[in-house]
């Protein structure tokens, strides 16, 4: 997948995170395409609408990408996410054997693929994916993936 394509993934991951809007969660938004390209699974962030702990838009999206193809392996896949993973998210993503990960946007307090931890890449794991983080995407978009979330909290702090 070209500069292109890991630009067009996290543009649709972004489109989803909007799908939060009226429920109170977080605007994390998160695509699985195949290595056709295709989108084979979404999900944006749904802990408060669903009372889920785990409802995380990657979960969410590996899920659906898993009941799509008919198997929980999806090797040949990239996860685009609009918000760094955490533990949960990256460890998922790790035993779905998803071959690359892009994200937009860095979690200081809580990533799993290169800020506070590297689940992804931790090397006594049996799987690896490629890691594209946002300064290998296009600026206006890591920016953007960042503001959505700025932009969310800075109306809940004011309340």
């Amino acid at each position: 997948m070209g500069r292109a394509g890991i630009d067009a993934a996290l543009r649709l991951a972004l489109d989803e995170s909007g799908r939060t809007a009226d429920s109170g969660d977080v605007p994390v938004g998160a695509v699985v395409l195949d290595a056709a390209g295709e989108v084979v699974g979404t999900g944006h962030n749904g802990r408060e609408a669903v009372g889920d702990p785990t409802a995380h838009a990657e979960i969410l999206a590996l899920r659906a990408a898993a009941r799509r193809r008919g198997a929980w392996r999806l090797s040949g896949c990239t996860l685009a996410v609009t918000l760094e993973p955490c533990t949960m998210c990256a460890g998922a993503l790790v035993q779905a054997r998803v071959d690359r990960l892009v994200y937009g946007a860095r979690d200081s307090k809580a990533g799993a693929a290169g800020s506070l931890w590297d689940v992804v890449r931790d090397p006594r794991l049996n799987h690896r994916p490629e890691v594209v983080p946002p300064d290998l995407v296009a600026p206006e978009l890591a920016d953007r993936c960042g503001a959505v979330l700025s932009e969310f909290f800075s109306v809940r702090r004011i309340r």
